[in-house]
C-alpha cells in the first residue's frame, strides 16, 4: 500500500540534499570543540551550516556562534529565548511578557513556568487567527520587557503580523526583546529578522526536511550587545557560550543542506504548496465537514478542518488503514488528552475541536494525494456517522 504523507507540520521527510550531507559527514566523527585536525574538520561542517542557514535569515558574511545558537530542537530554542531573556536582568524579576493565548507548548510551557516565578505574563486574544489590537497595545507599557509572539500557528496555518507587533513593541521602548516562533513560518513565509524587527528567531530542522534533532535561535547584534539573554544549559561553553553540549554535527550539517536547498527552491515550492491548499478546499467543500479558515493572512501548507461528530483519533486511524497519514491537531499535543487551545482560541467549539483534523503539505505532494484524501474521507466520514448514529 502506497503511504500518503500529509503531516508536515508534525516533521517532514529527508530531502535529498540533507541525505548527501549526511553520508558526506559521516566520516566526520571529531568534536568540533577539540583543536586537532578531526575536531576542526567537525568544526567546519558546523560553521559552515551556521553560514548557509544564516544566509536563508538575509545574514551575510561570517557569524559569532552566539548570533545563530544551534539546540537540539524548536522547543529548547523557545526556552533559551524566553527564560534566557526572563533572567537575564535581574531588574526584569516580576516584569510584563506579552505573548498569545495560541502558542506552541514550547513556549506556553516557559510562560506557565515565569508565571508561577511571579512574573506577569499576558495573553493576546487570537479569535479567528488575528491578534486583538486593542487588546496588545493596551498590554504593552513600561513594565514590558519582552514580547513573544508565533509567526505562524502550527494548528490553524493562521499568520500572525509580528511585523507590526514588533514595530508597536520597539515604538513603545527600543529595549523590549522581541521573539518570535517560526518553525512553521521558515521556509514557509518570506522573511528576515531585520524586516520584521525581531531580536530572536526559533527555527527548527525537522519541519524543513532535515533531522529530528537540531533547531536554532537567531540572537540580534543588538540583543548580544545588550546582554538580553543569557544560557539555560550549562555545562562546556559552545555555542559561544549560549548552549553548551557538544554539537550535533551530523543534525547540524543537514539542516544547513536542507535550508540551503529549500531557500533556493522557494518561488517553486510556496507557489505549490498553496495550489494543494487551494485545491483541497474545493475538493472538500461538498463533503460534510467544516473548515477552519482564518480571517487573515495564511500560511500556504496548513489546512484544519472539523469532522461531523467523529473524533479526530478515530479519524486517524481509519485514514491510516488507507495508508493516509494526517493528525488530529498538533502532534506535539497529542499524548495530552487536553482539548487544542490553539483551536478553542481560534473559536472552534469544544465538539469541532475534539473533531478536528490537520492537514499539512510538502513540496512532495501532489493533487493525486488530495484526491486519496479526499475519498477516503468521504468514505469513513459516511461510515462513521451511521455507526455514531
Amino acid at each position: 500500500m502506497k503511504q500518503i504523507y500529509l503531516d508536515n507540520s508534525a516533521t517532514t521527510p529527508l530531502c535529498d540534499a540533507a541525505k548527501v550531507k549526511i553520508t558526506e559527514a559521516m566520516g566526520t566523527f571529531g568534536n568540533p570543540s577539540s583543536l586537532h585536525p578531526a575536531g576542526q574538520a567537525a568544526r567546519k561542517l558546523v560553521e559552515d551550516a551556521r553560514r548557509e542557514i544564516a544566509a536563508t535569515l538575509g545574514l551575510r558574511g561570517l557569524l559569532r556562534p552566539e548570533q545563530l545558537i544551534f539546540t537540539s530542537c524548536g522547543s529548547e530554542a523557545d526556552n533559551l529565548a524566553i527564560l534566557g531573556t526572563a533572567y537575564a536582568k535581574e531588574r526584569r524579576r516580576g516584569g510584563r511578557i506579552i505573548t498569545t493565548d495560541s502558542e506552541h507548548p514550547g513556549v506556553e510551557s516557559a510562560m506557565l513556568a515565569l508565571e508561577k516565578d511571579g512574573f506577569e505574563i499576558v495573553r493576546i486574544p487570537t479569535r479567528g487567527g488575528e491578534l486583538d489590537w486593542n487588546a496588545y497595545e493596551n498590554a504593552l507599557n513600561a513594565r514590558t520587557f519582552l514580547v513573544s509572539i508565533m509567526m505562524v500557528n502550527n494548528e490553524t496555518g493562521a499568520m500572525y503580523d509580528v511585523k507590526r507587533a514588533f514595530a508597536l513593541a520597539k515604538a513603545q521602548n527600543p529595549d523590549i526583546v522581541t521573539h518570535t516562533d517560526a518553525v512553521q513560518g521558515y521556509l514557509k513565509c518570506r522573511f528576515t529578522p531585520e524586516t520584521i524587527k525581531a531580536d530572536l528567531v526559533t527555527i527548527s530542522g525537522h519541519k524543513i526536511h532535515a533531522p529530528k534533532g537540531v533547531g536554532a535561535l537567531y540572537v540580534s547584534p543588538a540583543a548580544l550587545k545588550r546582554r538580553d539573554i543569557v544560557p539555560t544549559l550549562l555545562g562546556g561553553g559552545q555555542e559561544g557560550g549560549f548552549r553548551s553540549g557538544t554539537e550535533n554535527v551530523l543534525g547540524i550539517a543537514a539542516f544547513g543542506a536542507a535550508a540551503k536547498y529549500g531557500s533556493a527552491n522557494l518561488n517553486t515550492h510556496l507557489p505549490h504548496l498553496l495550489q494543494l491548499r487551494t485545491y483541497a478546499e474545493e475538493k472538500l467543500s461538498p463533503l460534510p465537514v467544516k473548515l477552519h479558515i482564518p480571517t487573515g493572512a495564511r500560511a500556504p501548507h496548513i489546512l484544519s478542518l472539523s469532522l461531523p461528530d467523529i473524533k479526530s483519533e478515530t479519524m486517524v486511524h481509519a485514514l491510516s488503514e488507507s495508508g493516509i497519514c494526517v493528525s488530529g491537531g498538533s502532534a506535539c499535543s497529542t499524548h495530552s488528552k487536553k482539548l487544542s487551545r490553539a483551536l478553542l482560541a481560534f473559536g472552534a467549539t469544544e465538539d469541532e475541536t475534539e473533531c478536528a483534523l490537520r492537514i499539512s503539505f510538502s513540496h512532495y505532494n501532489t493533487t493525486e494525494d488530495v484526491d486519496a484524501l479526499v475519498e477516503a474521507l468521504a468514505v469513513n466520514v459516511e461510515k462513521l456517522v451511521k455507526i455514531h448514529r
